[in-house]
């Protein structure tokens, strides 16, 4: 991770940053954060990601401690600071140190933090073969478009995952498809593209609304609805997205190949869309 980090208005060596016991992203889990994905030092949709930092703050009602561009100026300078092109910006605001009550304190001011990671994007392999998936009940909260710290839900349901050796968890609730543990999910069938609408049980995602945008460009068949699980598991084709993985393909599903079990036409398609709009839209930034 980070050898510099933000905290509270000072850049410091990662192992001297210090946050009370009683802060309540601590105490409660009584905050929001944001992931951004940094290619060749530049952050990638960051002035989407602050308005979803902004939807999440507004949501659990703390106030934002820092404009947008006090923002981006701050994701700049931890980026300057870290070694490495491609980078990871995480950040969180908690609402705070106070007493252990459950009530908001009056009087609490905001703890920030910024760090940075290396950018792990899916290796080759991983691209032209796709990866494996299970299927698991959601059983998150009701305000999954809040981008919470409280991701203990989401930790259980990723290791479910992990101990079935796949790279996600693909979730349904009462029948239908919602999103993964820590991405958006996708599915195809006789080329239209099925996305989940955007609601309280699913977080808006940034690559999500990147696939949204290039499906549309590209005349893309696309229909934004509630996907049912019978569609998830007769689809063609199935992708999990998000600011780490990108756009990736899915070509199991609870140990059963979707359709060939290699990842199919439109996602090959969409693939090498995402890295041509990444690729402009880094130039542009330049």
């Amino acid at each position: 991770m980070s050898e510099i980090v933000y905290l509270d208005g000072k850049f410091l060596p990662a192992a001297e940053a210090r946050v009370s016991v009683l802060d309540r992203g601590f105490i409660f889990g009584d905050g929001v954060y944001e992931v951004i994905p940094v290619y060749s030092r530049r952050a990638f949709r960051v002035a989407e990601h602050f308005r979803r930092l902004q939807k999440s703050l507004d949501a659990v009602r703390i106030a934002n401690p820092m404009t947008a561009a006090e923002w981006i100026g701050l994701v700049d300078e931890i980026v300057a600071r870290n070694a490495g092109e491609d980078q990871s910006v995480y950040l969180q605001v908690t609402r705070g140190v106070a007493k252990r009550d459950h009530a908001f304190p009056r009087d609490a001011i905001p703890t920030v933090l910024v760090m940075s990671g290396p950018l792990v994007t899916p290796p080759a392999e991983k691209i032209e073969r796709g990866v494996p998936a299970v299927t698991a009940t959601d059983y998150r909260w009701l305000r999954c478009d809040v981008k919470s710290v409280s991701l203990l839900a989401n930790c259980l349901l990723r290791q479910h995952a992990v101990d079935a050796g796949a790279d996600e968890v693909v979730l349904l609730r009462e029948g239908y498809l919602t999103e993964g543990s820590s991405s958006n999910i996708f599915a195809v069938k006789g080329g239209t593209l099925l996305a989940p609408p955007k609601n309280h049980l699913v977080l808006p995602g940034i690559t999500y609304d990147v696939v949204i945008e290039l499906a549309q460009a590209k005349r893309v068949p696309l229909e934004v609805r509630e996907v049912h699980e019978s569609e998830v598991r007769a689809a063609d084709e199935l992708w999990l997205t998000s600011s780490t993985k990108e756009v990736l393909a899915i070509t199991t599903l609870d140990g059963r190949p979707v359709a060939s079990g290699r990842p199919g036409p439109v996602f090959k398609a969409m693939h090498r869309a995402f890295q041509d709009f990444k690729r402009d839209v880094m130039r542009a930034a330049a």
